[in-house]
């Protein structure tokens, strides 16, 4: 899974409430039908945080601490918001294009 792809679904799966990183890809499951690997979710987790769209949500947890429940931020939510509806004028276009209405 490309790195922005993995991003794009922790951002979206945080937008609903703060979750550890074990219940983001729980949720990711939920949402595709498939997890993350260690590597891509952990590595969208602490690029994301060090863009400032999430954070602790527990201020006092430690960097390192791997269990920490994380939530999206402001930034997130405006970030999440502008690729969404990217996403959604480009799906509407494919859909047309192929000769679906899209709704």
């Amino acid at each position: 899974m490309h790195s922005n792809d993995a991003q794009m679904l922790v951002l979206t799966v945080l937008a609903d409430r703060p979750l550890h990183g074990y219940a983001i890809n729980t949720a990711i499951e939920e949402l595709t039908g498939r997890r993350l690997g260690p590597g891509s979710l952990y590595g969208a987790l602490s690029r994301l945080e060090g863009r400032g769209l999430i954070q602790p949500a527990d201020e006092a947890a430690a960097a390192q601490e791997r269990h920490r429940t994380m939530r999206i931020t402001d930034a997130g939510r405006d970030q999440l918001r502008a690729e969404l509806q990217q996403m959604a004028m480009i799906s509407a276009t494919g859909l047309r294009a192929l000769g679906v209405n899209p709704t």
